[in-house]
């Protein structure tokens, strides 16, 4: 019997299934058609990055201190594995066995693996292995498991372990430079990534690539530095062992080319290796060098001295009267030497390092030409080096000095200057009054070794003068006497004539002085007759119930590596040291011409007793 409730309720569900069926095929037309082709296009197609190789790093011979090392990474697909075990066929059981056979060859569990994969079951991409070998990974693709694959990863390399650690820097877990010429030279270096879109099939293994969706990666470019391996070694050898036998803080040296300002070797101790640098401690990866400013003390005389002969304040004979070992400045500061000569002449209060001569040769010369002199060294300013995070030290405004900077100034103190920025003015007295600007980098290179830009020698005579060729001559000859008759005296290299100054520097605590913590320092170059190296050699906080005088502590060290650098580079030995000036002669203090002809009391590689050392060296 015809029922229109019935007939009602059937037409309904009809219609409503017909408009079912037309919702659904329009979708499928329009936004499901794009998320169908989608995920079609993602289960057949992959687009993978093809990562650049990373460029090298070379030392100035050609030597590799940084590079980079091909291996292969383990990835699984974790939803693809999934769904295809899931299939009509295949089973989770079985899933469970493939984890298993791959886990044997990358040394985790079955366990382990299935474990990741269900914490990211949503992720395409999770890797499970690094740095696999050429075998595991042909035992690996003989499995040949859905959605599991190796791709080739790239690994930095430090193979002169930590050499130089504080210039190259490190990278991160990511390859991103941390510290450094990794740091500085970060996006140079990785070079661009490429790309390829590939066709899979069923089991996501790729059958092609359309010659238009491929793109090859740009190799990163290589670094060729000014630094000299070999140099480098010397200089971190002698300044661990200096560190380590007067048990200081710390230390850095820096050596440096006085014409071109190339930086041959730049050290700092402790130190650490670029392959770990996440594990090095932060304090061991700051290149102090650059970074660690601090107070000079006596290795700043000649930047006060070489201006005053200059502008003829004083001249290397000029006699001054030095009423004790304490002297009294007309508003009553009392400075103090550590010995007592009588009265010296300006050469021999150099050579002595005579706090209460360079004082009065100060309060002479006044605060306005005192500025001049330290700032146009270049003290309070970054030097440019190619290198991150240069400290510009600190010399305060003329405007905010008082009487007490006179003294202070002209003893190394009230200022802040880095080891790099004393190694840099000290060139200027060693290459006749050129201010010249460090460098670490000298050129680039392609993928191929071709040049890419190479930073040319400056043109010398364009560099600025900061004092003329005389000053700068007189300077060197006063500073040849530091290690034979002055606070450096017994460390008078066998081979070749050295000219340096010693510093021993008070350290602050709280609002005055520490009496038992100390800054010791040797700046020096040699050969006197054509300079070839410059040396800044600072010891931080050594033990003083050793030694504690710059003479004793940094002298010997950089000495030593004076002449092992020297030699290495091939530099023909010294002749006689000239004598001193006849004018000179007649009022140096205690003045003996058969201490210029003896060598024999020089060079060495063994330190002397430290009680004796600290007593003869001198006090600066």
């Amino acid at each position: 019997m015809f029922s229109t409730l019935r007939a009602s309720v059937v037409l309904s569900i009809l219609l409503g299934l017909f408009v079912v069926m037309v919702g659904r095929v329009a979708y499928l037309q329009t936004y499901g058609r794009e998320k169908t082709i989608g995920r079609a296009d993602r289960q057949q197609h992959e687009h993978r990055v093809l990562p650049a190789r990373p460029g090298n790093i070379f030392d100035r011979n050609g030597l590799v201190m940084a590079g980079t090392v091909e291996t292969k990474t383990l990835f699984v697909d974790p939803k693809f594995m999934q769904a295809y075990y899931q299939q009509p066929g295949h089973s989770l059981a079985e899933m469970d066995v493939a984890l298993a056979k791959l886990g044997q060859l990358i040394e985790k569990t079955s366990y382990e693996l299935a474990q990741l994969l269900s914490d990211r079951a949503g992720s395409r991409f999770i890797k499970i292995a690094k740095e696999l070998d050429d075998p595991t990974v042909a035992a690996i693709e003989k499995l040949d498991l859905p959605g599991v694959g190796v791709v080739p990863a790239f690994e930095r390399s430090y193979p002169m372990g930590s050499l130089a650690a504080h210039v190259l820097g490190g990278c991160g877990a990511d390859g991103v430079g941390l510290d450094g010429l990794e740091l500085k030279y970060h996006s140079l270096i990785t070079g661009k990534d490429g790309f390829e879109y590939e066709t899979k099939n069923a089991r996501r293994q790729p059958i092609g690539v359309d010659s238009d969706n491929y793109m090859a990666p740009q190799p990163g470019q290589h670094l060729v530095l000014s630094i000299d391996a070999n140099i480098q070694l010397m200089a971190e050898q002698e300044l661990a062992e200096t560190v380590e036998h007067f048990r200081a803080k710390r230390g850095e040296v820096v050596v440096m080319d006085p014409y071109t300002g190339n930086v041959l070797a730049l050290a700092n101790y402790p130190t650490f290796n670029p392959q770990m640098v996440g594990e090095a401690p932060p304090e061991d990866r700051r290149n102090n060098a650059l970074v660690g400013p601090f107070e000079p003390g006596s290795i700043f005389k000649p930047y006060i001295a070489s201006p005053a002969f200059m502008l003829h304040v004083t001249v290397p004979w000029e006699m001054w009267t030095i009423p004790g070992i304490v002297w009294h400045t007309p508003y009553g500061r009392a400075v103090t030497d550590v010995h007592h000569y009588g009265n010296l002449c300006t050469w021999d209060g150099l050579v002595k390092s005579s706090n209460i001569l360079m004082s009065m040769l100060g309060e002479r010369m006044g605060n306005t030409r005192l500025y001049a002199a330290i700032t146009s060294f270049g003290f309070g300013k970054k030097t440019g080096i190619d290198l991150p995070g240069e400290n510009c030290g600190k010399v305060s405004p003329l405007k905010k000095w008082t009487h007490y900077s006179t003294e202070s100034v002209s003893q190394g103190y009230e200022v802040l200057v880095t080891p790099l920025q004393i190694c840099r003015a000290f060139c200027a007295i060693a290459n006749g009054g050129r201010l010249v600007t460090p460098r670490v980098v000298l050129s680039t290179l392609d993928a191929n070794g071709q040049v890419v830009s190479r930073q040319p020698d400056p043109d010398f005579d364009k560099l600025p003068r900061v004092i003329d060729e005389t000053t700068a001559a007189t300077m060197r000859r006063i500073l040849a006497d530091v290690v034979i008759r002055g606070t450096a005296k017994g460390y008078r290299s066998r081979v070749y004539n050295i000219f340096a100054k010693t510093g021993t520097a008070h350290i602050v605590e709280g609002r005055g002085y520490s009496e038992t913590r100390f800054n010791s320092s040797f700046t020096a170059s040699a050969p006197y007759e054509h300079p070839r190296i410059v040396v800044a050699f600072l010891i931080h906080e050594p033990d003083r119930s050793i030694a504690h005088y710059g003479g004793a502590v940094a002298a010997p060290g950089a000495c030593r590596l004076i002449d092992r650098a020297l030699t290495y580079m091939d530099v023909p030995s010294s002749p006689d040291l000239p004598l001193p000036p006849d004018q000179v002669q007649r009022v140096l203090w205690e003045y003996n011409s058969k201490e210029y002809v003896d060598r024999s009391s020089g060079g060495g590689r063994l330190y002397p007793q430290p009680v004796v050392a600290d007593a003869a060296a001198g006090h600066n």
